[in-house]
């Protein structure tokens, strides 16, 4: 008897959290490991938890769009291993251009140069440097994340197929 599969919005919801504990704390040490080597050490552990404010918000609403798109796809010839890398690497372009943004938009308000003009060289430093490392780490722990949720029954719904 074959069995047909119901994934529940549930599902996505606790994927969406789960992942956004795990990709926010990297951002979080990320930026804070980059903030430290600039001229606003002090100031560190504050811009870096914002950027990481942000990325909550932000992030939580396009991981869920992205989930539910990825859903709707159906890609029936394609491994599931094969998948989830496909679906890795479109996270993380979302994922990229999210966090550059949002790099851009603290450095804009937050470290001002003395004369309130916006020091677009150390934004982008910092940006770069966070998409740099990030794309890395946000690339293997995201797999990973999806590996498990594969593995987890949870929010899937089988009802028998006649």
């Amino acid at each position: 008897m074959n069995e047909k599969v119901t994934i529940s919005k549930k599902r996505h919801i606790a994927k969406t959290i789960t992942w956004r504990i795990i990709g926010t704390l990297d951002t979080f040490i990320i930026g804070k490991i980059l903030l430290e080597y600039t001229d606003h050490v002090e100031y560190s552990t504050e811009a870096a938890g914002f950027i990481a404010i942000l990325e909550l918000i932000t992030k939580t609403a396009l991981y869920y769009i992205h989930e539910r798109i990825w859903f709707k796809l159906n890609w029936v010839n394609i491994s599931n291993k094969a998948r989830h890398i496909i679906k890795t690497l479109s996270w993380r372009l979302v994922g990229a251009i999210d966090t550059v943004l949002l790099v851009f938009l603290v450095f804009y308000f937050w470290f001002p140069n003395q004369d309130g003009s916006f020091n677009y060289i150390e934004a982008s430093q910092i940006a770069m440097g966070m998409f740099s490392i990030e794309v890395i780490t946000k690339i293997i722990l995201y797999y990973l994340h999806e590996r498990i949720w594969f593995m987890s029954n949870f929010g899937v719904i089988k009802k028998p197929q006649s």
